[in-house]
Order: structure tokens, then C-alpha cells, then sequence
């Protein structure tokens, strides 16, 4: 250890963010990060312990005692080393990741964690400034073709593998510019775009082929994608927002999360669409209904667009402020959670139940909600029921639904591929990520549903070792 005293002498301290009042203002990142300085003595405190709960906890299963320790001693180029060797992408990771692994840190029984999300950040990005992250081709090709259909973190992580492996590997991107979700569903003051496009322009000096603006099944078909590569890989994402079926649904100014989150980030990158198409929250009341990260994104946009009042309604009930009895460590609490774009501004409200929509001249005003209680039943399920006399009305020009994803889209490509779909409408996969269809395979979202960037990372990366094992026999 660096320091064995680490942990009992160094508290922790995180990064901050930019004032509130002056990052409402425009869309650029809001995290400020600690000096390298810093950095290595906040690594200090990790106490290298011989069952490492952090490692266990993470998807992608890094290393963190190894390269916590080459970090606390100044050692940033070790520390790079060990930790690309288990993620593809620590800068998007070390950015939008909730840290699985400091729930479980020892540290965090009774005290707090080691700041593990922001070590892996700053050791990616003093990489990428000293020149660490080069392009590393692969010094033979094994003359196999595998084509990548979508290029979100699990395809990114899918074709980056196997190009490593010296395959030859096409990644097909139906929008204008790579990244999935990470492009057109995280907002800018999370992740800017141009981390993705540093990533990608060295995936290309490697030598791995990107074809955006192509819609596999429509642009080329299903049958000229089978017959010219040797394997395929479904990486599309579970893109199948779920809705509310509710009277006045039908009412203008009703819109799903994805499309208000993609048309501001096109926005931001100069792609502004026409303005009646525009969603707009500027001097409008608006109501995000939906508790979840992506929810927590809509209010931070509908805030920098001049939104007059955001408020963020919740079915469940509010989480407990700390560690439930049920989720013991080093289980991942669901524990209340205040987010940067809470902090800016904005009404909270948990056990609410939206009833209707009504409105005037065709346009979403008003919402009526009721109150919901919940319990469960003697089989330990969780019931619903709503509170008597308790119904309220909210007043909105704006509502966004951010109540997350069904499935997979199936129509398209994954309905000419003739892959058979689980129970749950993703796409079926056996132990080894392949499809009901010989040579084609799936990963990501699209066949495990609506997840965490880093688990689409981790399904990436073990779908490729899957590929390369069928393409090569072995």
C-alpha cells in the first residue's frame, strides 16, 4: 500500500461542480476535477483489502486495488495499463457510471467510500493527455469480416475487441455520427460529444470501418449483410420508450424523454431542426414524469432552456436517505439521490400517480394526479393503491415522459434477421450471445434490456470473445 494509513488519515473529497447560476446557462460539462495532486492522495485511501467487494461489484471488472495503489504513487502510466485492460472506455465510464463498486467498498460500512468513478476518470484523461492512448492496429488480420449493427457503448466495446483480435469489422450507425445513446440521450453538461469523437477517431487509425447514416434493412439489406460477413452482432439498444396510455395522451406537448434529450443534444452539435418542430421548454411549466437518471436529464436541459417551473413526478415512493436493512452492503442501495440537476432547480414529488391529461385548443395544460400508496402482499410483491380524496392538479405546457424502454425495436432489422425474441421482447440469446440464427449474435441492450453503460460495455466486450471463439473454431 502507499499509504496503509491512508484511509484513516486522508478524507474524502470529491469533484465539484460549477456554480449553479452559471452553468444553467449553456450545455458544457459541469464537473470540475480535483488536481492530480489530489487525486493520488484521495487513492491513498483505498486499504487494498484481500476480498476486494469493489472489483466483485463492477460489470466490467476492474482492478481497482491494482490500479488505485500505481495511482497513489504517481505511477499514471501503470495505472492506465491496468485499467484498459478490463474497459474499453474509462472516460465515458468515469463520467456516467454510478459507481457500483463504491457501494461496495469497504470503506462505505461505516464510513465513505473511496472515490473510485472519479480515480478511473482522471487516470483516462492525464492518458489521453500525455499521449499514453495510442492507436494500437493489429499486427495481422485473421481475413474474417464481422459487421457491428449500432454503435452505442456495448457496439463500440463489440467492434473495438474484435478489430484488436484482427478481424476485419464494419460498424453500422443508422444516424449521421457514432455513439448511440451516449450521443443522442446524454446530455452535453454530462458528456461532451467530443470525448466520443477523440475515442473513435483512434478505434479508425486501428483500423476499424465506420459506416454511418446507414440503416441496416433499409439502406443494405438483412440478406447482403448475412452473405457478406462471416458473423453479426446486434447492438441496437433497447430504443422502445414506454408510454402512458392515459385520456389526453393525444394532446401536443406530450413527448418522449429520447426525442426531447437527441433533438437538444443535435442542437447543441448545430443540427437545430425546424422551428415548429422544436421542443422548446422556454417560459412553459413542465412536468417530467419519471424519477430515474433520465428524468434527472430532462430537468437539467428543460433548466438551461428557460423553463418558468420543472417539476419531477415519481410513482414509487421516496427512497430511505440511508442503507436499507433489505440491501445490506456490499448490495447497491436504492438510497434517495439528489442529482447536479436536482440541485439546479426543481419540485420533487414521489407517490404520484398521473390519472389524465387535459388541455386547450388541442395543447397539453394540466395533469391530474393522484397520490399512491404502496405495499405488499403476502407473497412479499409490491401493490399499488390509490390514496381517497387525494387527487391534485398540475399545471404544465410541457410534459416529458422518461419512464424508460420496453424492448428492443423489432421492426426493421431484427425482424428480417427472423431472430426469435425472449419473453421480454429483447432479442434471444444462448450462454454465448448467439441468436436463434447461426452467425449472428446480440449484446448490449438490445438483449439483456435497458441498462448501464458500463454493463453494455462489459455485454460488448464478452459478445466479441464469443465471435472471435465462433469464427474461430476454438
Amino acid at each position: 500500500m502507499a499509504n496503509p494509513r491512508g484511509f484513516m488519515t486522508v478524507k474524502r473529497s470529491g469533484n465539484t461542480c460549477r456554480r449553479v447560476e452559471e452553468r444553467v446557462q449553456d450545455f458544457r460539462e459541469i464537473e470540475i476535477q480535483l488536481s492530480d495532486d489530489a487525486r493520488q492522495l484521495q487513492a491513498s485511501r483505498c486499504m487494498e483489502c484481500s476480498v476486494p467487494f469493489c472489483h466483485w461489484a463492477c460489470p466490467v471488472a476492474n482492478i481497482m486495488p491494482e490500479w488505485q495503489q500505481r495511482l497513489a504513487e504517481g505511477d499514471w502510466r501503470a495505472a492506465y495499463d491496468l485499467l484498459q485492460d478490463t474497459n474499453n472506455f474509462p472516460e465515458f465510464t468515469g463520467r456516467l457510471c454510478p459507481a457500483l463498486c463504491e457501494a461496495s467498498c469497504v470503506l462505505s460500512i461505516n464510513g465513505e467510500a473511496v472515490t473510485i468513478r472519479e480515480n478511473e476518470l482522471a487516470i483516462i484523461e492525464r492518458a489521453f493527455r500525455e499521449g499514453y492512448v495510442k492507436p494500437r492496429p493489429p499486427a495481422q488480420r485473421t481475413g474474417k469480416k464481422v459487421a457491428v449493427i449500432g454503435s452505442g457503448p456495448a457496439g463500440l466495446a463489440c467492434a473495438d475487441t474484435l478489430n484488436r483480435a484482427g478481424h476485419t469489422v464494419v460498424l453500422y450507425e443508422a444516424a449521421g455520427a457514432v455513439g448511440g445513446f451516449l450521443r443522442f440521450g446524454v446530455p452535453d453538461f454530462k458528456l461532451d460529444k467530443s470525448i466520443i469523437d477523440r475515442r473513435v477517431a483512434i478505434l479508425q487509425e486501428e483500423g476499424l470501418i465506420v459506416k454511418t447514416g446507414v440503416r441496416v434493412g433499409t439502406d443494405i439489406s438483412s440478406e447482403e449483410i448475412r452473405s457478406t460477413f462471416d458473423a453479426v452482432c446486434i447492438t441496437t439498444g433497447a430504443r422502445k420508450p414506454r408510454d402512458l396510455l392515459i385520456e389526453g395522451r393525444e394532446l401536443d406537448g406530450i413527448h418522449q424523454a429520447v426525442e426531447y434529450l437527441e433533438q437538444q443534444n443535435r442542437i447543441v452539435a448545430g443540427d437545430a431542426p425546424a422551428g415548429e418542430d422544436r421542443i422548446s421548454a422556454a417560459r412553459k411549466h413542465v412536468v417530467v414524469i419519471g424519477g430515474g437518471d433520465t428524468g434527472s436529464d430532462c430537468i437539467g436541459t428543460a433548466i438551461r432552456q428557460g423553463a418558468r417551473s420543472v417539476t419531477q413526478l415519481e410513482i414509487l415512493p421516496a427512497p430511505p436517505r440511508t442503507r436499507p436493512d433489505t440491501l445490506p452492503w456490499p448490495l447497491w442501495p436504492k438510497v434517495y439521490k439528489t442529482t447536479s440537476s436536482h440541485e439546479e432547480g426543481c419540485e420533487r414529488l414521489f407517490g404520484a400517480s398521473t390519472r389524465r391529461f387535459t388541455g386547450e385548443s388541442g395543447g397539453i395544460r394540466r395533469l391530474c394526479v393522484v397520490r399512491v400508496d404502496w405495499d405488499t402482499d403476502e407473497n412479499g410483491r409490491y401493490r399499488m393503491a390509490e390514496r381517497p380524496g387525494s387527487e391534485f392538479d398540475l399545471e404544465a405546457d410541457l410534459v416529458i415522459l422518461a419512464l424508460g424502454f420496453e424492448h428492443t425495436v423489432h421492426e426493421g432489422l431484427v425482424h428480417d434477421l427472423g431472430v426469435q425474441l425472449s419473453a421480454r421482447g429483447d432479442v434471444a440469446v444462448d450462454g454465448r450471445h448467439m441468436t436463434s440464427v447461426a452467425g449472428i449474435f446480440a449484446a448490449g441492450d438490445a438483449a439483456q434490456g435497458a441498462s448501464l453503460v458500463v454493463r453494455a460495455i462489459f455485454e460488448g466486450r464478452a459478445a466479441a470473445r464469443d465471435i472471435d471463439a465462433y469464427l474461430r473454431g476454438t
